[in-house]
């Protein structure tokens, strides 16, 4: 997935355990009023403030580069909402686990957001699967981090991913704050939707999921569909649901030239290109559109086709782009198709420029951001008929919408648009409207009305004693041995 954002320089700040520099002297007034009002058994009044959020990332950091390995789109959802948090006074310190020896223990990632490191097993060669094995010692950075503050430091969490959550529930008993989830994706869904030869989600995640959705104060959808999906299979309920869309960068994913962006890239101006942007993975479904190409091929052999892949390998199924390749050799397109790595948002912008159209053959997205993103770049979109991408893309008027993932369907779907220039423009001046629907800025304001709604909920539910603050207390010093040496 996308908006693809180069990991930044890392600038790093003081280790973990240090405060940020920043409205210390504030927030210690706020926590002692907080204190002062819960010990004498005081509802401290409506939630008018949020300074401080716990963002678990554990699986991901929003410092790589999305597009290979497991950094998607939700690398850039957690680095987009923490930059515009913070921009509005909210600080975001994001939790993720360590892969590297040579990553500081914290990283600042934009002024207000900072990102801790948390080591929690081997550096390198695990896969997403062997993470849940390393929840506890990642849940046991999170809490030592924490354990040095003052009480209330965060005042929620939200966790990101079911990894994560897992961790987030544990956290929010024990710091006494509301945890607000976002899935990204959900595990019943991707099985019912799996792609042939992919393999499909363990049951330890099917269930992890479940406590998950049953432990968080509130749940963030990305759609309505997703909100129905977390109803229907997962039992959660209507009123806890906040449906949230993603966004866009519209300052960088923006129309131009596309005769400099073809330019720039090395393709021929003649060409009638169809891009790709994603990780390689059966899920995404890069094969099904090389595979169009070669329907494209053999029924219009006099238009010069070239397909675009942009993306890493990632999950099961391919091993390699090779296999890609030889699918394109295969089906009659090899030296009709170029590879190209993930690539930053700047330069995913010129690819999208550079296309005639984008194509999104997933088997499930929970949104798509890749295709608002194209659409932003004034390029219209080709997509499955799934999950958020009916959402993201407008069936006949920002591109088409294609149901099932026959070859030959896509081949006709695909030609019916790229063959036809006046069509062509059209869809993109729409493609580049609706885009501008989806702002990031809005994102984080239905963000922050949910935080606030769980805020409010949990005092409601739970008006905050002595007995949170005895509980930190025997934590730190005096609490079972398995607990206790996480502060020190």
């Amino acid at each position: 997935m996308s908006d693809e954002t180069r990991p930044p320089l890392l600038t790093p700040v003081g280790g973990v355990g240090r405060r940020s520099p920043v409205r210390i002297g504030a927030d210690r007034g706020r926590d002692a009023d907080r204190a002062r009002d819960a010990d004498r058994g005081r509802d401290p009044g409506p939630v008018r403030d949020i300074h401080r959020v716990a963002s678990i990332s554990l699986h991901t950091s929003p410092l790589e580069q999305p597009g290979t390995g497991d950094a998607g789109g939700m690398n850039v959802y957690v680095a987009q909402t923490a930059r515009r948090l913070a921009a509005r006074g909210v600080e975001v310190e994001i939790f993720t686990r360590s892969t590297s020896s040579d990553l500081p223990p914290v990283v600042e990632l934009a002024p207000g957001v900072l990102v801790r490191h948390v080591v929690a097993g081997p550096f390198e060669g695990l896969a997403k699967n062997d993470l849940p094995g390393q929840m506890c010692s990642f849940a046991a950075g999170v809490m030592r981090a924490e354990a040095g503050r003052d009480q209330g430091y965060y005042d929620l969490i939200h966790s990101h991913y079911w990894l994560s959550g897992q961790v987030g529930y544990l956290a929010k008993d024990r710091w006494g704050v509301p945890m607000v989830h976002s899935a990204h994706t959900l595990a019943k869904v991707k099985n019912a939707y799996m792609a042939a030869g992919d393999a499909p989600e363990p049951s330890g995640r099917l269930i992890g999921e479940d406590q998950v959705v049953t432990e968080s104060d509130r749940l963030i959808a990305n759609t309505a569909a997703e909100a129905a999906d977390l109803m229907s299979l997962y039992g959660a309920r209507r009123d806890r649901i906040d449906v949230v869309a993603p966004g866009v960068d519209t300052d960088v994913f923006v129309p131009g030239s596309k005769a400099a962006a073809r330019a720039r890239l090395g393709m021929a101006a003649d060409e009638v290109v169809i891009a790709f942007a994603g990780r390689i993975q059966p899920l995404k479904a890069p094969d099904v559109l090389i595979r169009a190409a070669g329907v494209l091929q053999s029924r219009y052999p006099h238009v010069p086709w070239r397909i675009v892949v942009v993306g890493g390998v990632s999950g099961s199924g391919w091993a390699a782009t090779e296999s890609l390749a030889e699918l394109a050799g295969a089906v009659g397109i090899g030296e009709r198709v170029t590879f190209l790595p993930p690539q930053p948002p700047e330069q995913l912008a010129t690819v999208f420029r550079a296309a005639d159209l984008v194509a999104v053959p997933s088997y499930n997205e929970s949104f798509g951001l890749v295709a608002l993103e194209a659409q932003a770049a004034g390029t219209p979109v080709v997509a499955a008929a799934v999950g958020g991408l009916v959402v993201a893309v407008r069936d006949g008027i920002t591109g088409s919408l294609v149901r099932g993932h026959d070859p030959v369907v896509w081949a006709e779907a695909l030609a019916g648009i790229a063959t036809q220039p006046e069509v062509l423009r059209g869809l993109g001046i729409s493609a580049r409207i609706h885009a501008e629907r989806f702002s990031w800025e809005a994102t984080v304001d239905g963000l922050l009305s949910s935080y606030r709604r769980a805020l409010q909920d949990s005092r409601a539910e739970h008006r905050p004693t002595g007995l949170i603050r005895a509980g930190r207390e025997d934590f730190r010093s005096t609490g079972s041995p398995g607990l206790s040496r996480f502060a020190r």
